[in-house]
């Protein structure tokens, strides 16, 4: 399910939503035209109402205080790190692997994370990254500006109207 930025539902995505019909209909011959009208009624109606996705430049400008905050309880490695965000957004931040290792790399060379190769529970050796003292800094810096843009924005967005 994402969180539909337009009207304040959640809305399923196109897996989840066909799942869903196949859960419910099965195999059954008589219930296959009603399953057939509803995943053309997905269709259309995606086309008009969209869950919009967060914008690339903002993604990518909240991607630094994204991976602090998450490393300010703990180290943790790439895999989890994606995973975490995609929790806590709701699956509206979907990261990948190519988007989130040459970040972590960067922060590493900026002194703000360290890593280390460490083999886990399971027994797969995988990369752990730490939040320094550096990294503590930035992430009070950047906290502090994001709330700033955050109260400014406030202040200046009412509520939407009623499309009634």
């Amino acid at each position: 399910m994402k969180n539909c930025p337009i009207a304040d539902i959640r809305c399923p995505t196109k897996e989840h939503f066909f799942l869903l019909i196949n859960s419910l209909f099965g195999k059954d011959p008589r219930k296959s035209r009603l399953a057939h009208f509803l995943h053309t009624q997905y269709h259309e109606v995606s086309q008009v109402v969209r869950c919009k996705m967060i914008s690339k430049t903002l993604v990518a400008a909240s991607t630094k205080p994204i991976i602090l905050s998450i490393l300010i309880s703990g180290e943790d490695y790439g895999y989890q790190i994606i995973q975490r965000v995609k929790e806590i957004s709701g699956g509206t931040l979907e990261w990948s692997d190519n988007m989130l290792y040459p970040v972590l790399r960067r922060m590493e060379k900026g002194g703000l994370l360290v890593s280390r190769w460490k083999i886990s529970k399971e027994g797969r050796l995988r990369r752990y990254y730490r939040i320094t003292e550096q990294g503590r800094e930035e992430l009070d810096s950047e906290r502090r500006q994001w709330m700033s843009v955050h109260q400014a924005l406030s202040k200046l967005w009412k509520p939407l109207p009623s499309l009634k």
